[in-house]
């Protein structure tokens, strides 16, 4: 949980007033662990300036890694705070799953996290499929 706490830190960071940065391509690889576990984000590359004069987005040529991009940005290109808050969930269900996002290994159903997720997310009795079985 301090990986995921120290990444959310970071992204508040960027977020804040004093920065409005958007990460754009936030994700498992772009976070650096050092020996005492701290979290560092990295791979700036895709980061985008937020928006300005009071707009609520920013209007771009859509990027990112498959499996880690909001709908609403792939759908629209409006890229948003948003946009990374759902990034960081879906890195949230990989540290919860023990699975990665996209792995066409797994059942037909169960290729894309996200998708495979949803429904037992929403179900308090079927939760804990989601949980990877060696958290305790």
């Amino acid at each position: 949980m301090k990986i995921a706490l120290d990444s959310a830190k970071g992204l508040a960071f960027l977020h804040s007033d004093e920065v409005e940065v958007i990460y754009r391509d936030f994700k498992t690889s772009n976070i650096l662990i050092d020996s005492d576990y701290n979290a560092k984000l990295s791979d700036f590359g895709m980061a985008k300036d937020g928006p300005e004069g009071g707009k609520s987005h920013v209007s771009t040529r859509v990027m990112g890694t498959p499996g880690y991009a909001a709908p609403e940005y792939l759908a629209t290109g409006h890229l948003t705070k948003k946009s990374d808050v759902y990034s960081f969930g879906v890195v949230l269900l990989e540290i919860m799953s023990g699975k990665r996002v996209l792995d066409k290994n797994r059942p037909t159903k169960e290729h894309n996290l996200v998708e495979w997720a949803k429904p037992l997310l929403i179900s308090k009795r079927k939760i804990f499929q989601v949980m990877d079985a060696r958290i305790e």
